[in-house]
């Protein structure tokens, strides 16, 4: 079930209320707003809410013996992927990018939060449909460069669909088929990537994959590796 609403200040920030509140959100609901007045990114970053473009978020609730909570970012990362696949003029240049980013040709096209409510994780997922936020110092995109923009109410349906299909699959096979099909869709090994990392500052290296808690591995100049379980990831 899809539920729309004109506008409201956060849709995660909805959904987390709700879940404090005891109302049961089930999952495959998802709540859409036309805007946003104070939509987030990580790390507390302002979300651009463009009208026409999809904001929406829904919950996942924590069952025993899922899988590692946060591999939930390759869930929607592949759903987002797919979803947006159908749109985009080649399908090269549009890449996963660690932790929660959608890029094509290294300009940002969707962005992924997910935030812990007791045993509910939230996803709440931003694609740029019909246009795209001016960011200082990076690239961004919006599928209206390609044509008319994607109608935001199929796109929601479309993606919604994916997400309940990557869920089932996560819990059922695990997270080792899920890593391996998100790098698939992934930026190459051997990328170059400068890592913001939060106690460390700025390392630079080259993707190396993913660790099978979903963390990322980054190869150093030196030849070893380090895992980065959190951090702003750009493309060098």
């Amino acid at each position: 079930m899809i539920e729309t609403v004109a506008s409201t200040g956060s849709t995660n920030g909805d959904l987390s209320a709700r879940l404090k509140a005891g109302e049961r959100i089930a999952e495959g609901q998802w709540l859409v707003a036309d805007r946003q007045s104070a939509g987030r990114g990580r790390q507390g970053r302002e979300w651009f809410d463009g009208l026409g473009n999809f904001m929406g978020s829904t919950a996942v609730h924590v069952q025993p013996g899922d899988p590692f909570t946060p591999t939930l970012a390759l869930v929607a990362g592949l759903a987002v992927y797919q979803a947006v696949l159908p749109h985009c003029p080649d399908p090269v240049p549009l890449r996963l990018k660690w932790p929660n980013d959608l890029m094509f040709s290294g300009a940002k096209l969707a962005g992924i939060l997910l935030e812990r409510e007791g045993d509910s994780v939230i996803v709440g997922i931003g694609v740029n449909l019909a246009a795209a936020p001016q960011v200082p110092g990076r690239e961004t995109l919006a599928l209206a460069k390609f044509g008319p923009a994607p109608d935001r109410d199929l796109f929601a349906q479309a993606l919604a669909g994916y997400f309940a299909e990557e869920l089932q699959r996560w819990r059922t096979y695990g997270t080792e088929p899920l890593i391996n099909r998100w790098e698939s869709a992934a930026h190459p090994a051997g990328t170059a990537l400068t890592v913001n990392e939060q106690t460390e500052g700025i390392i630079s290296g080259v993707f190396d994959g993913l660790l099978p808690d979903g963390s990322l591995r980054l190869r150093l100049a030196d030849g070893t590796s380090r895992a980065i379980h959190a951090g702003d990831v750009m493309l060098a």
